[in-house]
C-alpha cells in the first residue's frame, strides 16, 4: 500500500515525455495545489522541495504569471494576495522557524471580529536578529513559553497569550482593556485562561492595569466586593456612602449597591458584562446624564470605572449636589 504524502502527487511523473510547455503547465498546476494549503502563497524552501528552481520562479515572474513577495515568498497568481496569504508571508519573511503571528493579528486569525488593525503583528525571541518586513510590526519577546503556540496552521500564539501581549503593546489603557474584554466576550479565551497566562507573561508597560482588568474579568463578584468606593469619594472630598453592599440582580447579575441616606442618590456598579467591547461604559455615561435630570440612580460598570474614573466620579459629585473636582487629592 502506498504511503500517504502531505505533498500532492507530481503530475510531471505521470507524463511520459511531455514537451517543455507541457512541463511548465504541469509545474504551475502543482505549485498552485501546494500553495492552496497555505492560503495561496508558497515558500521558497517548499518550492525547492518539489523541484522548482530559482530560474523557474524568475521565468514565471517575468512572464507575469507569478508574483515574488520578498525573498522567501511566491504567489503563483497575478491576482490580489489574500490577507491570510500576507500573514504567511510575514512569518516566512521574518523567519520561518522563529516568527509567529502575535497580538491582535493572532487574535484575528483565531476569529476576532469587529476590531480593525491592518498591521500584521509578528513576534520573535529578543535574541534573534531579523529584518523589517513592510506592513509588519515586529515585537521582540523575552522568551517563547513551551506551549504558547497553537499546534497547527500558520504559526501563531494562543488567544490568551495574544490578548495579553496585545494589551501590553496597546497605545492606551482603553485599547488594552478593549482587547482583553473582546477576547473573552467573543469566547476566544476564557477568563480562567487569561488569568492563568497573566501569571506567566510579563510586559514592559501597564502591568498593574492589566492585572486589575484581568482580575475584574476573572473575579467579577470578588472584585466588586473588594472595591472601596468610599475611598474614591474621600479622595475627592465627597460624602462617604452610608451603605455599600453586593446585591443579586436580574438573571443572577451581581452589582455593588452604594447609597447615601438623605441624599436621594443610589449608584449601581456592574461587574464585567457580556456586551460588545466598551460600549457598556459609553451607555452608562449617557444613561447617567438622563438620570441626573430625573431620579438619581447612577449606573457604572467596573471596567469603565477603572478607565474613566474621573468622568464617573464627577457624575456622582453632581448627583450629591457637590462641585465636581476630579483633581482633588487625598
Amino acid at each position: 500500500m502506498p504511503t500517504p504524502s502531505s505533498t500532492p502527487p507530481d503530475p510531471l511523473a505521470e507524463t511520459s515525455t511531455p514537451n517543455r510547455s507541457e512541463r511548465a503547465r504541469l509545474r504551475r498546476e502543482r505549485v498552485a495545489a501546494v500553495a492552496a494549503e497555505t492560503d495561496g502563497v508558497i515558500s521558497r524552501w517548499k518550492l525547492s522541495e518539489i523541484g522548482v528552481t530559482h530560474d523557474d520562479v524568475r521565468h514565471e515572474a517575468e512572464a507575469g504569471r507569478w508574483q515574488v513577495l520578498g525573498t522567501q515568498t511566491v504567489a503563483p497568481t497575478t491576482g490580489a494576495v489574500s490577507l491570510e496569504g500576507l500573514r504567511w508571508s510575514a512569518v516566512w519573511e521574518t523567519g520561518r522557524d522563529i516568527a509567529a503571528l502575535d497580538g491582535v493579528t493572532a487574535l484575528q486569525a483565531a476569529g476576532l471580529k469587529h476590531y480593525t488593525d491592518e498591521t500584521i503583528h509578528v513576534s520573535v525571541v529578543h535574541r534573534c536578529t531579523v529584518k523589517k518586513v513592510p506592513g509588519c510590526k515586529l515585537h521582540k519577546v523575552i522568551r517563547r513559553l513551551p506551549d504558547e503556540l497553537v499546534g497547527a496552521g500558520i504559526p501563531r500564539t494562543r488567544p490568551a497569550v495574544a490578548a495579553l501581549r496585545a494589551a501590553y503593546w496597546a497605545v492606551s489603557d482603553r485599547q488594552a482593556a478593549l482587547i482583553l474584554l473582546m477576547t473573552v466576550q467573543q469566547r476566544l479565551a476564557t477568563p480562567e485562561q487569561l488569568h492563568s497566562w497573566s501569571k506567566r507573561l510579563r510586559g514592559r508597560k501597564r502591568r498593574k492595569f492589566i492585572k486589575d482588568v484581568v482580575g475584574y474579568i476573572h473575579d467579577g463578584v470578588q472584585s466588586l466586593g473588594e472595591l472601596d468606593f468610599a475611598k474614591l469619594c474621600r479622595v475627592r472630598g465627597l460624602p462617604e456612602p452610608t451603605r455599600q453592599a453586593l446585591v443579586e440582580g436580574e438573571r443572577g447579575r451581581m452589582y455593588l449597591d452604594v447609597r447615601w441616606e438623605g441624599r436621594s442618590l443610589v449608584v449601581e456598579i456592574d461587574g464585567v458584562q457580556h456586551r460588545e467591547g466598551l460600549q457598556v461604559s459609553a451607555d452608562n455615561l449617557s444613561r447617567n446624564e438622563v438620570t441626573l435630570r430625573e431620579d438619581k440612580v447612577l449606573r457604572i460598570d467596573l471596567v469603565g470605572l477603572r478607565l474613566q474614573e474621573d468622568a464617573f466620579m464627577d457624575q456622582v459629585a453632581r448627583g450629591l449636589g457637590e462641585t465636581p473636582s476630579s483633581s482633588t487629592a487625598a
